[in-house]
């Protein structure tokens, strides 16, 4: 037979697991949840650059999205015919900037969305403009804005981004990571996306970091 006391030790402790269990579960709901957002926007180097001076994103990789493992190689990449387009993955804090807020800066600053195939200096489909949404609300979020953007006549000519499923994204060599920072003086970088920097200070001050 159960004693009172051994008992009251059960209740106690049921008691404090209950509770133990309901701060881990607050705890968790107020922690930050952390959001994947993927772009290409012609040459990866500049979008990279943007999006890490952007608040609230965590990291940024540039890499390679819409073909396959195998092909998910710079030089072959760069021939335009494996599927690939240059791209980067966007970790970031919803808490402190939300998807279509990263979305007005990839259409505003980060590249022109209306190059078809091309980017700047930079010519192929590897290069094209794409949206691989993670969720069917960024899909959702994307598609919507495409629409607010061409109801509004926001370019002088049509918007050709896709928005597409994103099925793998495939980390670049290790040369290509944060590129401009470590060589801000190359000619690319000092004419093609230098300037980039200074729209996203002047366009998203709030935002700039």
């Amino acid at each position: 037979m159960l004693t009172i006391n051994v008992i009251r030790r059960y209740f106690f402790s049921a008691g404090l697991c209950v509770v133990l269990g309901l701060s881990a579960l607050s705890n968790a709901a107020a922690a930050p949840l952390e959001e994947t957002a993927v772009f290409a926007g012609g040459c990866f180097w500049g979008v990279d650059a943007v999006f890490k001076h952007v608040k609230g994103v965590t990291d940024v990789v540039s890499g390679y999205s819409g073909g396959a493992a195998a092909t998910a190689h710079y030089e072959m990449v760069s021939q335009g015919n494996t599927g690939h387009a240059e791209s980067v993955r966007v970790h970031f804090n919803p808490a402190q900037v939300s998807y279509q807020l990263l979305l007005q800066v990839f259409f505003k600053v980060a590249h022109d969305p209306t190059e078809l195939n091309r980017q700047g200096p930079d010519t192929g489909s590897q290069y094209r403009s794409v949206i691989f949404y993670t969720s069917d609300e960024q899909q959702k979020i994307a598609q919507d804005y495409i629409r607010q953007l061409t109801d509004a006549h926001t370019f002088s000519g049509p918007i050709v981004t896709q928005v597409v499923p994103l099925k793998q994204f495939y980390p670049a060599e290790a040369h290509h990571q944060n590129y401009l920072a470590l060589h801000p003086y190359q000619p690319y970088i000092v004419f093609n996306d230098m300037p980039k920097l200074e729209h996203l200070r002047e366009k998203f001050p709030a935002l700039y970091q």
